[in-house]
């Protein structure tokens, strides 16, 4: 279970339902959320693959708890009660977790470091990667915006 793939299949459904208001869309981004949450450890963070018989020594991928954070905000204004608190606070608790334990310092130029591009082909493993940035970047945006209502 890739975790980058699971996670643009949150952020994905999510934003089809966004645009479109298809209920099947926001039921199966929830669907998607809810499996992430439930494998996903205390970090917020998962390994590359969720299934990778070789965790814990295995590579992070930083890059997608920044889409899953993005996506549980804008999903968590389309879901009622408990359930938006449920994705509210995990995008939180993932912000907080990569600003804490995966940002960049001031010799490297990236938000956000130990994303994973490729694993398979031995490819940016233990990485900074540009998208983990911009999906990190967004994330916070929408939880400011959220937080100026």
């Amino acid at each position: 279970m890739w975790a980058r793939g699971q996670a643009w299949a949150i952020y994905g459904y999510t934003m089809c339902y966004r645009f479109t208001k298809d209920v099947k869309y926001k039921d199966f981004a929830c669907r998607l959320a809810d499996t992430w949450l439930s494998r996903i450890h205390e970090d917020m963070v998962p390994y590359w693959d969720f299934d990778d018989p070789e965790i814990p020594e295995v590579s992070r991928d930083a890059s997608a708890a920044a889409v899953v954070a993005s996506a549980l905000i804008e999903l968590s204004g389309y879901v009622d009660g408990q359930l938006s608190g449920k994705y509210f606070d995990a995008a939180r608790r993932t912000l907080a977790s990569l600003y804490e334990n995966y940002r960049g310092g001031d010799s490297c130029p990236a938000f956000l470091l130990h994303s994973t591009g490729h694993r398979p082909a031995g490819s940016e493993i233990d990485y900074a990667i540009i998208y983990a940035d911009y999906y990190y970047i967004e994330a916070l945006m929408r939880l400011r915006a959220l937080q100026h209502k």
